[in-house]
């Protein structure tokens, strides 16, 4: 049985409270209670600690008392610099330039840096946090000649160590290199970061310089020779949040992050401070190398193949597995979208050959009917398929295969299936009409709502500027 991930913010009264329910489980021969003991741990008669250990080994900890550590260091570290309002007239005027001046994950607004500009020059040489921020490396260099211990004290509205408020600043101004190479001189921890709200992958300083990630917030105005200028001074290439950040969470166009921390050892050694600080929450450096695979396959980033590739990364390897890729491989998600020549690539690097499943994955996206009612006359496959991936209606339409469509349609897949939103929804927003009208055509329903926004496909075509396709949805008769 897989081991689970602890939960956003994870807590030690609740976790002493699944122990708890377990044992009674355990004591009154509960048939999901025994399984999970047979699979971590199988007391003769069981006891507070005998759960306990099952509870901890089943989130991926050796035992109890390391996940009590574990917990201790997320709450050491966490952060949530989110929360944090703006607009405060009891604030101080550092403080708010600060929240202003970095990064904002919850949705990038450059207005909050125009406001940060308007309070700079009363506020840029307030304390170290304000000189980081603003680049100011002589003021640094004078504070920090008389108490080096400042390079890495805590402080500020989100108490982060200055070398934070450099990276994740945004403002245009002053020299951010020098004072890099100022603080990284008096010792600033070039591994410094922190928690987001406790999850266990940490946005350190290297992740505020390259910057991207959910929300859409710019990276650095040096990001490449801020980085390197990090790695340099010993920063951890194997750097978790940041792979997120520049992938998955944020695709920048092109590789040159991941070009740098290659070049500094990403996918080799220990895996840094903060895998020794974090262990089994943390991936280690191999499976970030595979996760890059699986998405850069799946997103059909041929450069990025290619560099993971002649990394040396296990072309079967799976990572940590991350839900949005539903545990396939690489290549097979190559081959399920499409992307041929990442494909034949992994063929010749000793990919392992794709099942019946995939295989009738991959003809339906190709739209290839022949393939498709070849494979089927095994009459369970379709079925097999559809438990192995129910989301695939929503990649069809994100890529606009729309020969595809009738095809998932007779197989039996649901084309109103719902994830963070319906195929409808994604192609609403790519403007893709001849999607939109392909899929009311197979029954689509133009009512749905997402479950994070609670809005419709046309107001998804609406925020994303096409007023054709919006129009288009809206004056549909309803069912």
């Amino acid at each position: 049985m897989p081991t689970l991930n602890l939960p956003d913010s994870p807590r030690l009264d609740h976790l002493k409270k699944q122990a708890k329910s377990l044992l009674r489980a355990l004591r009154a021969n509960d048939p999901d209670a025994l399984a999970l003991a047979a699979e971590f741990y199988r007391p003769a008669v069981p006891r507070l600690a005998d759960a306990q250990l099952i509870t901890a080994r089943r989130y991926g900890f050796a035992s109890w008392s390391r996940l009590v550590r574990h917990l201790g260091t997320v709450e050491r570290y966490t952060r949530s610099p989110h929360r944090q309002p703006i607009g405060d007239p009891s604030a101080a005027p550092e403080d708010e330039f600060l929240r202003l001046a970095t990064v904002y994950y919850a949705g990038d607004d450059p207005h909050r840096r125009d406001l940060a500009a308007g309070l700079i020059e009363k506020v840029a040489r307030s304390n170290i946090y304000t000189m980081a921020a603003s680049g100011e490396a002589a003021a640094l260099r004078a504070v920090l000649a008389n108490d080096p211990s400042l390079a890495n004290q805590q402080g500020g509205p989100y108490q982060w160590e200055p070398l934070l408020y450099l990276t994740y600043s945004r403002i245009e101004r002053g020299d951010a290199l020098a004072a890099a190479r100022v603080l990284l001189t008096y010792g600033a921890d070039p591994n410094a970061g922190f928690l987001w709200q406790g999850l266990p992958s940490p946005f350190t300083a290297l992740t505020g310089a390259f910057g991207y990630g959910e929300g859409d917030p710019p990276p650095h105005a040096n990001r490449l020779e801020l980085a390197r200028l990090l790695l340099e001074a010993g920063a951890d290439a194997n750097d978790s949040q940041t792979m997120y950040n520049c992938g998955p969470g944020g695709n920048p166009p092109n590789a040159d992050h991941l070009r740098l921390l290659l070049e500094f050892g990403l996918g080799q050694g220990d895996g840094g401070p903060w895998h020794a600080r974090l262990t089994s929450a943390h991936p280690t450096p191999a499976q970030l190398l595979e996760d890059e695979l699986v998405y850069a396959a799946s997103a059909g980033l041929l450069e990025r193949v290619h560099l993971v590739l002649d990394a040396g990364v296990a072309v079967d390897g799976r990572g940590t597995a991350h839900p949005g890729f539903r545990g396939h491989s690489a290549y097979e998600l190559a081959e399920i979208h499409g992307h041929s020549e990442i494909a034949q690539l992994l063929r010749e690097a000793g990919a392992v050959p794709l099942d019946d499943v995939h295989q009738l994955l991959r003809a339906t996206m190709r739209a290839d009917r022949d393939a498709v009612v070849r494979l089927t006359a095994d009459k369970g496959l379709a079925a097999r398929a559809i438990a192995r991936e129910p989301y695939l209606p929503i990649r069809a339409a994100q890529l606009g295969l729309v020969e595809a469509l009738p095809i998932l349609a007779e197989l039996g897949f649901d084309l109103n299936v719902m994830g963070r939103s319906t195929a409808l929804h994604e192609a609403a927003f790519a403007g893709d009409l001849p999607t939109v009208k392909a899929l009311i055509a197979l029954g689509a329903d133009p009512t749905l709502r997402d479950p994070t926004y609670n809005t419709t496909p046309s107001t998804w075509a609406t925020h994303n500027n096409h007023p054709t396709t919006a129009t288009y949805l809206a004056t549909l008769p309803h069912p």
